[in-house]
């Protein structure tokens, strides 16, 4: 029952928070990679996963991990960006790990192009005086590029071993 608990809501709602925190405040706290990652580690022990495939996971992981910070110091994407994909990553898989990186690129690039078409009008006067519609609408404003991580990580997820177990 705890197993199937977290398969349904842990990855979801996690997923769902850093969305929600990187569209309205720019950032994406640690406390959201800690939890997926314990939220991983637990769930690979109640599920019996073996050692090799857990390895393979960390390992999956770590590669996006690696291009994750480059980009991160190439000033492409922000610090909590790279963290999320690579704890996306280790829930994922490598099974999983190439729809989940396409459907992020072409989610965050469409997510760039109506930040820019929304940074090109005038702030609506409903959105005026809301911090964060006002920092998305700033020119030298950047991208929550976590907002298309999650989803990318959402529209995958259900095709994991995570949710297929469940006979979903």
């Amino acid at each position: 029952m705890l197993t199937e608990a977290i398969r349904l809501t842990l990855f979801p709602a996690v997923m769902a928070f850093a969305a929600s925190s990187d569209l309205l405040t720019m950032t994406i706290a640690n406390r959201v990679s800690l939890i997926l990652i314990a939220g991983f580690v637990v769930l690979a022990m109640l599920s019996g996963m073996s050692g090799a495939d857990m390895l393979s996971h960390i390992e999956a992981s770590g590669a996006v991990l690696v291009v994750a910070f480059t980009c991160f110091a190439c000033g492409w994407i922000g610090g909590g960006d790279a963290k999320l994909a690579a704890a996306t990553a280790l829930w994922l898989g490598f099974a999983h790990l190439l729809d989940y990186l396409i459907y992020a690129s072409l989610l965050g690039g469409a997510l760039t192009l109506l930040i820019i078409q929304f940074r090109t009008m005038p702030l609506p006067h409903l959105l005026a005086g809301r911090d964060w519609a006002e920092r998305l609408h700033r020119g030298d404003g950047g991208v929550p590029y976590g907002v298309a991580l999650a989803a990318a990580a959402l529209l995958v997820y259900p095709q994991t071993e995570w949710m297929t177990a469940l006979g979903f």
